[in-house]
């Protein structure tokens, strides 16, 4: 590894052991807890490369120097009066592959191709399978990709598109992450979306570049759409990031949104619990936050309690509305996105968002993932 690599760590975040950053275990091996990263330098606006027009500009506080990039990052953020005079959006949708995701995996894949990895596995019902996909064509790296049976068949064509290797398998979304692992365990490193720090690190740059964009100021509420809640996390670290740098002077309320067919992070907030129970899970047009057993759920409700947010979940009919009020103002987006503006309206409504508060929503996926494939 490089000089910068060896000062990293992975640290789990259940039991504070420390992995070296180059290790093969995706969690824990003493809990099985997740990992976050140790070691990276501190935010300072002194460290950031101005005349870099992407998410690298940030480049110095991401804990890789040398980037695998596709033009990631630096997104639009847009306002418009559909949904109040004081809501921002921000285009995730406009990334490389179509998705937020590939703030994650460029900074993954850096640090991958740093330490010599040739193969990966993962398992994704969608975005960030194709986001990894393009980022392994891209560099040369080999790609054994698992996706539920029911996944857009536009998102798997996308991934196809890219070259990699991909397996769906049959049943609920579970099971594509049991296929994955079994891979993993058999040696192929498990470049997990939600597993691997290096991810959060990337998705951090998400809220530097909102609070760039804002001035550097605060926004009062962050809204997103929740399933393994990478985004909400990496937004929370991201602005702890910013804190404790001394940039701003509080952290926003954030705010994880879900389907109310598939809502163990709300169901766990309501109840007053410090992690969330597995659900069932049921159909929802909102397929990219299916997900039953979100591994990080201790994290996801620890940063909702300490920056005085919420979880809520939104039904169908409310979905699809808010998918046509975006597009009707512009915004093509993918269901799953649809799900936080229609949080931030039931908020609204309800009085719990203020309309004087500046409040900016995570548009996260875009509408073509949800055309039908040739």
């Amino acid at each position: 590894m490089s000089k910068m690599l060896s000062k990293l760590s992975f640290r789990c975040t259940e039991c504070s052991k420390e992995q070296p950053a180059d290790t093969p275990n995706w969690r824990c091996p003493d809990c099985g807890g997740p990992f976050v990263l140790s070691g990276a330098p501190l935010f300072a606006k002194n460290k950031i490369a101005s005349h870099i027009f992407s998410l690298w500009r940030y480049r110095e506080l991401l804990g890789v120097k040398v980037p695998v990039s596709l033009g990631e990052g630096l997104t639009p953020l847009v306002a418009t009066n559909e949904f109040g005079p004081n809501v921002f959006f921000k285009l995730e949708f406009l990334a490389p592959t179509g998705s937020f995701k590939d703030r994650g995996v460029a900074v993954m894949i850096s640090f991958l191709r740093s330490i010599g990895v040739k193969d990966v596995v993962e398992d994704s019902s969608g975005n960030a399978a194709a986001s990894l996909a393009a980022y392994c064509a891209h560099t040369g790296v080999k790609p054994r990709i698992f996706v539920p049976s029911y996944a857009s068949p536009a998102k798997r064509r996308q991934i196809e598109i890219y070259g990699a290797e991909l397996e769906p398998v049959p049943g609920p979304r579970i099971e594509a992450t049991r296929k994955a692992e079994g891979a993993a365990q058999a040696g192929i490193y498990y470049a997990s979306h939600y597993w691997n720090p290096f991810v959060l690190e990337g998705l951090k740059t998400f809220a530097y570049e909102l609070a760039e964009q804002l001035n550097w100021c605060c926004p009062d509420n962050i809204v997103v759409p929740c399933g393994h809640g990478t985004l909400f996390l990496g937004t929370y670290y991201g602005f702890r990031a910013l804190l404790h740098g001394g940039v701003v002077s509080q952290l926003p309320r954030l705010f994880a949104f879900q389907a109310a067919a598939c809502a163990p992070i709300v169901e766990a907030f309501e109840a007053g619990g410090s992690a969330p129970a597995p659900v069932e899970g049921g159909e929802t047009a909102a397929e990219g936050i299916r997900i039953t057993e979100p591994v990080r759920g201790r994290e996801i409700l620890a940063a909702l309690k300490e920056t005085n947010g919420q979880a809520v979940s939104v039904t169908e009919e409310e979905i699809q509305q808010a998918r046509k009020r975006l597009s009707r103002s512009g915004l093509f987006v993918e269901t799953t996105s649809a799900v936080a503006a229609a949080g931030l309206k039931r908020l609204v409504d309800q009085g719990i968002i203020g309309c004087n508060e500046r409040s900016v929503v995570a548009l996260t996926g875009s509408g073509l993932k949800n055309l039908p494939a040739e």
